[in-house]
């Protein structure tokens, strides 16, 4: 099965989505990656997930992606006692770290390393950013907030402090056995939640021991001040929209986006746009306009994929809201100015002799309006350097290592075929060209051309560059 665009679709899987039948039927409709979401997923769903998609796989002879998203630290205030309490704009509300009830101008605060970081002048945001508190006093068993404006909180509501950094990283326990199982079936992604330091990615990657690709979720302030050291560590990045805007303005969101995504797009690293993209999907069978603008200006933009969240795990419409989402894409990647856009973007290869092919590679095959660019690649970086160019060819990625394909199913372009590798340059383009005819990429006497790290078979630099043409007679050994 071949996409007709570039732009990868992520699916978040839930209760609406969890079937066989269903998750057949969203792969069909242009789901490349599924999501699991380990705030509702439990370790024996997450195996179930795996085996369901390793099924499909099968079925559909393509590699298909799985997203494992950590739940990260969760900050909630304690129980109310009437259940709900009225903050009224002006009042002075004290939180506490004594376990007594919640009411009467106090609330319980459950977490100490909340009193020991905040401080006065510092926001408190409660119940997804509903609620805005000023802080005016802090101690080690005390803090006194305005309220900035009024409204009703209920109990265990959820708090953020954006102007905070607080004494701990963004791994839990929960998270850390939630690694462990994800590795223990080879998942080839984990979502990191939460991220504000650079040093929160290498706890995960220590703790996934380097087996599984890293994706920082940005939604915090604080990483948006590390992003450049955040990109560098991490294998891909997402645009988390949803606490982003409780945590920061949502006036400034979309001048993030942009500025996170050409930062991941500059590093050659794979950006997801998230949250609310179709949002109205989940009860309604289309979206509205302002949606589908919303997904088309992510693509437009360049980004690798657009994901799903409620749509497709909890809402009524799962099939559509992915079929929706596959439709928008292709109509904008058809669109005469994408290619404008996208070419307005690119940026300058690096300093290295691998960027430079990669350039050289997009360059040649632009000029020489040939079919496809082929990328023999084993960790994934020689193709990944393909996509960072945005060429406007498709590219066939070839690897002998199901990893890898599954890791590059959520890259911009890729089109991932598990093959062996070749055992000399001379068959190595020979298998190149015939793959790239029975995928449906280049016809006879067409051209294609071929980039790979040597020696092959290894992991190595992008160092070779070849253009050849297609001969499907010719008689090749596929595994």
């Amino acid at each position: 099965m071949r996409r007709t665009r570039r732009v990868k679709i992520v699916a978040t899987l839930g209760p609406a989505s969890t079937s066989e039948e269903t998750m057949r039927r969203l792969f069909d409709a242009g789901a490349d990656v599924f999501r699991v979401n380990m705030s509702h997923a439990t370790h024996d769903g997450l195996r179930e997930v795996h085996g369901i998609v390793r099924k499909l796989e099968s079925e559909f002879s393509r590699p298909i992606g799985i997203l494992v998203d950590l739940q990260g630290p969760k900050l909630r205030i304690g129980k109310i006692e009437s259940g709900t309490i009225r903050l009224t704009k002006g009042d002075i509300v004290s939180f506490v770290r004594r376990e007594d009830v919640g009411g009467l101008g106090r609330i319980h605060l459950p977490h100490p390393e909340i009193f020991e970081s905040v401080e006065a002048g510092h926001t408190m945001l409660l119940d997804d950013g509903k609620l805005k508190l000023h802080v005016v006093e802090a101690s080690d068993v005390r803090i006194d907030a305005e309220v900035m404006n009024s409204g009703l909180l209920g109990s265990r509501k959820g708090i953020s402090l954006p102007d905070t950094v607080l004494p701990f990283g963004a791994l839990t326990d929960k998270d850390r056995a939630d690694i462990e199982a994800a590795n223990a079936i080879g998942i080839p992604w984990l979502a990191l939640s939460f991220v504000q330091r650079p040093e929160d990615i290498e706890e995960a990657r220590e703790l996934s021991l380097n087996r599984t690709a890293i994706m920082a979720k940005i939604e915090k302030p604080t990483a948006i001040h590390y992003l450049k050291d955040i990109v560098e560590l991490a294998d891909g990045i997402m645009v988390a929209r949803g606490d982003l805007g409780v945590e920061m303005p949502v006036e400034k969101v979309p001048g993030l986006q942009k500025q996170i995504s050409r930062a991941a797009r500059n590093a050659g690293k794979p950006v997801v746009v998230a949250t609310q993209m179709l949002e109205s999907m989940i009860y309604a069978p289309v979206p509205t306009r302002a949606e589908v603008s919303d997904v088309a200006t992510a693509v437009f933009e360049g980004a690798d994929a657009v994901m799903l969240s409620a749509e497709s795990a909890v809402g009524k419409y799962p099939i559509d809201a992915v079929a929706t989402m596959n439709r928008i894409a292709i109509e904008v990647e058809q669109d005469p100015l994408h290619a404008a856009i996208i070419h307005a973007q690119r940026i300058d290869p690096k300093a290295t002799v691998s960027d430079a092919i990669s350039a050289a590679a997009r360059t040649v095959a632009e000029t020489l309006d040939l079919a496809a660019i082929v990328c023999y690649t084993a960790t994934g970086s020689t193709a990944l350097r393909a996509a960072r160019e945005r060429p406007q060819q498709p590219i066939l990625a070839l690897t002998p290592i199901p990893r890898t394909a599954r890791k590059l199913t959520i890259v911009w372009g890729q089109h991932c075929v598990l093959a062996d590798d070749p055992f000399s340059l001379d068959d190595m383009v020979a298998k190149a060209c015939l793959i790239a005819s029975q995928e449906g990429f280049a016809k006879e006497a067409e051209q294609v051309i071929v980039t790979a790290g040597v020696p092959l078979g290894k992991s190595g630099s992008t160092k070779l560059l070849r253009i050849a043409e297609v001969d499907p007679s010719e008689d090749v050994d596929l595994p």
